[in-house]
């Protein structure tokens, strides 16, 4: 077997297989779309028997009669027309209903017919009332007896807190103050340690000799003298006693 012989046998055979399906497709139109709800005709709820009615491209699609105040369809599309998209109007009895609808296939709603019959009634021009009558001005009565005071009003809620104001100048100086009292006198201060001994003094000089010492000037004069050392001595001892003290 040829490869376009092959080909060709394959083709026949899905066309097969896919024919069945074609005509079920067909065969089945779309369901229909199912609406239902409460009745109204001019504000009153429609009678039993009333006959509500839908229409679809200005030709009546599906009619049914309301029961306790209700209505229900369903509205099939006819083999060979399309109601998908198309706007569904209806009627209850010789009125027609505010309501409308769009038709999709197994579509529909709970949709509630207000219906209203003839034009709407015409408004009545209004009437302009009458003037006011002015009546004369009385004479002014006696003033009223002063009423009681009334209740206190609640506290009302704390403020918030103000900002802070700027700093003040700088105040004038003030006047001299008087004159303190003198203070006590102080505790006398410690005595000082004794000062260090003097140094002896030169020994005086020799006193001019006696007229009687004459012949033994010799003598005397180292007699003199060592009495001068020992006075010299003691008064040196004097003065470191009475440094000491």
């Amino acid at each position: 077997m040829t490869k376009a012989k092959l080909m060709a046998l394959m083709a026949v055979m899905a066309m097969l297989l896919a024919l069945p399906a074609m005509v079920l497709a067909q065969a089945q139109p779309p369901r229909p779309a199912v609406f239902g709800g409460s009745a109204t005709l001019d504000g009153i709820t429609a009678s039993n028997g009333s006959v509500v009615t839908a229409t679809i491209d200005g030709t009546t699609a599906a009619t049914t009669t309301v029961s306790g105040g209700n209505y229900a369809f369903s509205i099939a599309q006819p083999p060979g027309s399309s109601y998908q998209g198309k706007e569904i109007t209806f009627k209850v009895g010789t009125g027609t209903a505010t309501e409308t609808a769009v038709w999709t296939a197994d579509g529909g709603a709970v949709l509630n017919l207000t219906a209203v019959t003839g034009p709407p009634l015409a408004t009545a021009t209004p009437v302009p009332p009458p003037p006011p009558v002015v009546a004369e001005k009385g004479a002014q009565g006696d003033s009223g007896a002063k009423g009681d005071p009334g209740v206190p009003g609640p506290a009302g809620t704390k403020g918030d807190k103000g900002d802070g104001g700027s700093a003040g100048a700088s105040g004038a100086n003030g006047a001299q103050g008087d004159k303190g009292d003198a203070g006590s006198a102080g505790p006398a201060g410690a005595v000082g340690p004794a000062g260090a001994a003097g140094s002896a003094g030169a020994a005086g000089a020799a006193g001019p000799i006696g007229p009687a010492a004459a012949a033994s000037g010799g003598l005397m004069g180292i007699i003199g003298l060592i009495v001068a050392v020992v006075a010299l001595i003691a008064a040196g001892g004097a003065i470191m006693m009475g440094g000491r003290r």
